[in-house]
C-alpha cells in the first residue's frame, strides 16, 4: 500500500511569525523527524503552503482573520528552514482546505503540520469524505494549533469522523 506523508502549512509565518506560538516552535524537530523517517523508506512527501496575495485583508479570510500571512513570495510563506525535503511535491492552496485531493492517488496518509483546529482538519476531512476507504491519520505530536484547546478540539472532530488520531 503506498504511503503519503502530508507536511500541511510548516510555514514561517505559523511557526514563529505573523501568527506563530510556541506550540508551532515546539513541534518543529518531531515533524523534521518525521519527514525524515518517510524519506528514509522511499515514501511519497507532499507539502501544503497556504498561499495568499497582497489584497489578502480585502478577502473574506482576510476580514475576519485581519492580520496578513502567507504572503506569496515573503520569508513568512515559505516552508520552515531544514523541513523541506528537495524534489517533493508542494501545493500552494489559497484556502483551509485543498479541493483537489481527488487528483492524487491516496491510500494510507499520515498528516502532520498546522494548524489542528483550521488547515489540519479540513484538509484530514476532506481527504476521508473524498477516499472514503484510505487509512487516515494524523500524528497529534507533530501538529499544533491556535491554542491548545482547539487542537485538542480539532482532534476529537477528527476522531470523531474515523479519522485515526495517534501520537
Amino acid at each position: 500500500m503506498k504511503k503519503t506523508l502530508l507536511v500541511i502549512d510548516m510555514q514561517n509565518d505559523f511557526i514563529d511569525m505573523a501568527l506563530g506560538t510556541k506550540e508551532a516552535v515546539a513541534i518543529v524537530p518531531k515533524v523534521k523527524a518525521k519527514i525524515d523517517e518517510y524519506l528514509k523508506n522511499g515514501d511519497e512527501i507532499i507539502y501544503t503552503r497556504d498561499t495568499h496575495s497582497e489584497n489578502y485583508l480585502d478577502t473574506p479570510e482576510g476580514k475576519k482573520l485581519p492580520v496578513p500571512h502567507c504572503i506569496k513570495g515573503t520569508k513568512g510563506w515559505e516552508i520552515a528552514d531544514g523541513l523541506y525535503a528537495e524534489g517533493k511535491k508542494i501545493i500552494d492552496k489559497p484556502n483551509f482546505g485543498w479541493p483537489n485531493w481527488k487528483n492524487e492517488e491516496l491510500e494510507e496518509v499520515e498528516i502532520i503540520g498546522l494548524c489542528t483546529d483550521i488547515c489540519v482538519v479540513s484538509n484530514a476531512l476532506i481527504i476521508k469524505a473524498v477516499f472514503p476507504d484510505a487509512d487516515v491519520k494524523v500524528d497529534a505530536a507533530c501538529c499544533a494549533g491556535v491554542t491548545p484547546e482547539t487542537h485538542n478540539a480539532a482532534l476529537a472532530t477528527m476522531k470523531m469522523c474515523q479519522i485515526n488520531v495517534i501520537g
